[in-house]
């Protein structure tokens, strides 16, 4: 937790309605932590992204998944922060990831399609995604009840511990959601929703757990085009948000097979794909078959 927040000086202005006079107070304010990670390859630069520090393994694991560099674990041989300057003195700011000598290196030292600036169509987009996927989310055969994909936003949020700290940073939770209470099987919080995604992904590599054959993930911001990669190239049947889809993360959503929801708030979701994997409850269930026999008559 140590780098993940910083504190800074603020001045806190008390709007209290009581005039042009407010009190103002001077005090320390948690912030959520932001810093360039440079991900290396074999020693050689491969891309920088801007992330929350912690869990940063997790992240260059993940992130080389949802690249399409690598599908399995067995192809990353080792991570490491890398010793840079004159003083040779440990970077922690620069991973370097040694992969499998038969693992091909990109042919570009970083792939333009999960930039949402790369100028290239929605089309080119989706066919670079599919050339790329390892596994197939629409052959899992998960089913997952509506309530209970409509109760995972409250338990992410639960788990939180650096938002509670901050009010800065998205989460992302994979989840198992069978006929029990949903279980939480990893949470990563980071100031980009894309890295959190990553950090999740890249544990479950680390953990042997590719594919992640009958999860869900649950995000706690906007469902985009790049996060739909991610959860498909990792193979996660399903992805909700809290806030809205993309049109082309819907239209990534119905070309993968993979069920997205959006909008979920404890108490309703919307389907923007992909409904056949989600069993209503028992009520909606009951009135739909009522209201089909009526039709009959």
């Amino acid at each position: 937790m140590a780098r993940m927040t910083q504190r800074r000086k603020i001045h806190r202005f008390q709007l209290d309605g009581s005039g042009t006079e407010y009190p103002v107070r001077f005090k320390e304010d948690v912030i959520a932590a932001e810093e360039p990670l440079e991900i290396r390859l074999g020693g050689r630069s491969f891309a920088v992204t801007m992330r929350t520090p912690g869990d940063d393994f997790d992240l260059v694991a993940g992130f080389l998944v949802s690249e399409g560099v690598i599908r399995d674990g067995s192809e990353l041989v080792s991570l490491r922060f890398c010793a840079g300057g004159p003083d040779e003195v440990q970077n922690f700011n620069v991973v370097d990831a040694q992969l499998r000598p038969d693992v091909p290196l990109p042919e570009t030292m970083r792939h333009v399609y999960t930039s949402s600036s790369c100028g290239i169509c929605g089309t080119e987009s989706i066919e670079a995604v599919r050339k790329t996927l390892h596994y197939d989310p629409s052959a899992d055969p998960l089913k997952v009840p509506v309530d209970a994909l409509a109760a995972l936003p409250d338990k992410l949020r639960e788990a939180q511990a650096v938002f509670d700290k901050t009010g800065g940073v998205h989460a992302a939770g994979l989840f198992r959601v069978g006929g029990g209470e949903p279980e939480l099987l990893c949470l990563r919080e980071d100031v980009g929703r894309h890295n959190a995604v990553d950090k999740v992904v890249g544990w479950a590599l680390r953990q042997g757990l590719l594919p992640l054959r009958g999860t869900v993930l649950q995000v706690s911001g906007r469902a985009s085009f790049e996060l739909v990669q991610k959860a498909a190239l990792a193979g996660i049947p399903v992805l909700s948000a809290v806030s809205a889809p993309s049109s082309l993360a819907i239209d990534l959503a119905v070309e993968t097979g993979l069920t997205l929801a959006g909008f979920s708030r404890g108490h309703s979701l919307n389907v923007y794909a992909g409904r056949d994997r989600l069993d209503p409850p028992r009520a909606v269930t009951e009135d739909l078959l009522q209201a089909g026999a009526g039709q009959n008559n």
